[in-house]
């Protein structure tokens, strides 16, 4: 037999033209000029020739589908199974372009299948062209259809239309359900239906341990079926006798609801579960303009545009959540009975799916997510550049070709610093400048303007840490004096200076090196926290405020680290701590992921402890306070002897990795 098809390179056409070359046919392909490598690659896995496999040259949107007159005269008389496969299938294309392909190409299709005097034309439709019918939609309805407002609805329906209108050759039509990978192999070509919302179950799973039960939605029931089911029953039904005329239901009889398809794909990729799901119908006592009213607000348009653009969701895909639709198959039923083609239940190839998804086609996979990729060519400033987390920072900068800016107060170690990262290929420049006084850093800030423009990526490093308990700090007010005049005073001077040509240029980056004692409220580092806390408070008042103009903040509550600022005391040398250079890896993730705040999970647990039980959390940070004693040099002594350090002490530190005592 001879077949025509088009859409024969696309995700169902490959795996139909398998089907038909295993009959022993010649199959001839629609191809454009410029898609032709793209066949011979197919050629390839099919293992078929130029003689099994013909090229036809044209175009879907022209008349008799652009194929030249001597061509089409070859072809007349000589297709037994015209097949058209070749149709938008993307929920957020934009109408024109679904309205060319979807209805002219089809109107197109039907002429060439005429002029070729093809045996039966094959219009490959889908469910969507009953539109969102209430009830079930049967094989023999058509005129029926509701609600085809989605420009995919509309098309697909008046699609089908121009078949049944105007193809003159005897026609079979079959509406596939929402079409996924194959079965057997997962194979997919791209992220579409139930796949949208695999980002969403990934980020979940990343953020909750799989164990922990989850609220989610239940939803309608959509029609999901593997991409090898429609193919092997659209092969079948093709080739069987009498049935021209009929449309055929390429569907799933008993569909799941979109709560059930979550939370089979939350089980395949590892992810919490949705315990309990919430149908909407109990919000039906709701007025339906107070729900629009609502939707509509800014606030709540501008949340739920965020939420959908960083999961990869279109806004038109929610609107099929409560999908209403059930749909009869009895015809192909009928003639599929005895044959073994049947659809799987998703739970039995929903890992395949999500491994081929998570492998290939995670829109993550195609994102530059390194860190010469975000920060190659851009301008970097890092504040205290010369040690501890700092530096290991311009290091990773350097290496990866910022334009790097470091600032810190002695010139001397500044300039050597400088040097050494120079030496490495670093494109580096070194400004000296005392962040804890406000005239330095204004000067600071002119000279980085006046010599590079603007700034990418401020990173706020240079800090103090006072490590004193409040009995001993009565007589010191200047430590807390000092440590904000450092910590949160030098860091706003420098944020308020950048920022105009931040806002300017719609673009920035402000990192903020905050402390795990922010979350926990550590004991003997009141003026260090507060000082840290108070550039945590102006930095998420600031990021509401050019949250729209693309100046972003990110807090680091990073853990205990050993740097210098930690050597004087000696305690720290006994209890775990992170090296600058996995600080540094905490900071590169800030850079190249921009989120609002990086921490550890015991830190985010003592601030959950804190909000929900405030008292237990006192009582254990009072308990590491006793447990923990002052420093002999913050008491006062010029001893050098080094503190004796208990296994009570060691390990209990041990459990607290990170935390300051």
């Amino acid at each position: 037999m001879n077949y025509f098809l088009t859409g024969g390179t696309g995700f169902i056409g490959r795996f139909l033209v398998e089907k038909l070359l295993a009959r022993g046919g010649t199959v001839h392909v629609l191809v454009r000029e410029q898609s032709q490598d793209k066949l011979a690659q197919l050629r390839e896995r099919w293992g078929a020739d130029e003689s099994r496999v013909k090229a036809v040259i044209g175009d879907l949107t022209s008349p008799d589908l652009g194929i030249d007159a001597k061509t089409m005269k070859s072809l007349k008389g000589n297709i037994d199974h015209f097949f058209h496969l070749a149709a938008v299938y993307d929920m957020g294309a934009d109408e024109k372009a679904q309205q060319a392909t979807n209805i002219e190409g089809t109107l197109s299709a039907v002429q060439a299948a005429e002029a070729m005097e093809a045996g039966c034309f094959h219009h490959v439709s889908s469910i969507a062209a009953a539109g969102m019918f209430k009830g079930t939609f049967r094989e023999d309805m058509f005129e029926e259809a509701e609600k085809l407002d989605h420009p995919y609805l509309l098309t697909k329906h008046e699609s089908e239309k121009v078949v049944r209108e105007n193809c003159k050759v005897p026609f079979r039509i079959y509406r596939p359900g929402m079409v996924i990978g194959h079965s057997k192999t997962g194979e997919m070509d791209k992220v579409d239906g139930p796949y949208y919302f695999f980002k969403m179950i990934q980020k979940i799973r990343r953020a909750l341990p799989q164990w922990m039960p989850t609220i989610g939605i239940e939803g309608g029931r959509l029609n999901i079926v593997p991409v090898d089911f429609v193919v092997n029953a659209m092969d079948h039904i093709a080739h069987l006798e009498g049935e021209d005329g009929n449309c055929f239901h390429l569907v799933d009889s008993d569909p799941y609801k979109v709560g059930e398809i979550l939370n089979i794909f939350s089980e395949a990729g590892h992810a919490p579960r949705m315990a309990m799901r919430l149908d909407s119908r109990i919000f039906g006592f709701v007025p339906p303009f107070i729900r629009q009213s609502l939707k509509n607000l800014p606030p709540v348009k501008r949340l739920t545009t965020a939420v959908l653009d960083d999961m990869g969701i279109p806004p038109s895909v929610l609107s099929f959540i409560n999908y209403p639709t059930r749909f009869d198959a009895r015809e192909t039923e009928r003639v599929l009975k005895g044959t073994g083609i049947e659809v799987p239940r998703l739970d039995s190839y929903s890992a395949v799916i999500w491994d081929y998804w998570e492998r290939n086609l995670d829109p993550d996979l195609f994102k530059d997510r390194t860190l010469r990729g975000t920060v190659e060519g851009k301008v970097c400033v890092i504040t205290g550049g010369t040690s501890g987390i700092g530096l290991a920072t311009a290091e990773k900068l350097a290496d990866a070709g910022a334009i790097l800016i470091i600032g810190a107060r002695k010139k001397e170690r500044l300039m050597e610093v400088a040097a050494q990262l120079e030496a490495r290929g670093g494109n580096v420049h070194a400004y000296q400048c005392d962040f804890a006084e406000m005239e330095d850093c204004d000067r600071f800030v002119k000279t980085v303007l006046d010599n590079h423009g603007h700034v990418d990526v401020l990173v706020n490093n240079a800090g103090r840490s006072i490590r004193r308990s409040l009995a001993l700090s009565f007589d010191r007010f200047h430590d807390f004096e000092r440590t904000m005049q450092l910590n949160y005073f030098g860091s706003v001077r420098l944020i308020m200076g950048f920022a105009p040509a931040m806002l300017e240029r719609h673009r920035g980056h402000v990192i903020n090196i905050s402390s795990i004692g922010v979350l926990t409220n550590a004991p003997r580092f009141s003026a260090y926290v507060a000082s840290k806390s108070a550039l945590d408070a102006f930095s998420r008042c600031a990021a509401a405020e050019w949250s729209d103009r693309n100046v972003t903040f990110t807090t680091i509550n990073m853990p205990l680290v050993k740097t210098p600022m930690i050597a004087p005391t000696k305690i720290y040398d006994s209890v775990p701590t992170l090296t600058p250079d996995e600080a540094a890896d905490m900071v590169v993730d800030a850079i190249v992921y921009r989120p609002k705040r990086i921490a550890t999970r015991l830190g985010i647990f003592a601030q959950v402890l804190q909000a929900l039980a405030p008292k237990l959390g006192e009582i254990v940070m009072n308990t590491g306070y006793r447990m923990f004693p002052d420093s002999p040099a913050a008491a006062g002594s010029r001893s050098g002897e080094r503190p004796k350090v208990s296994s009570e002490q060691v390990a209990f530190a041990a459990i607290m990795r990170g935390i300051y005592w």
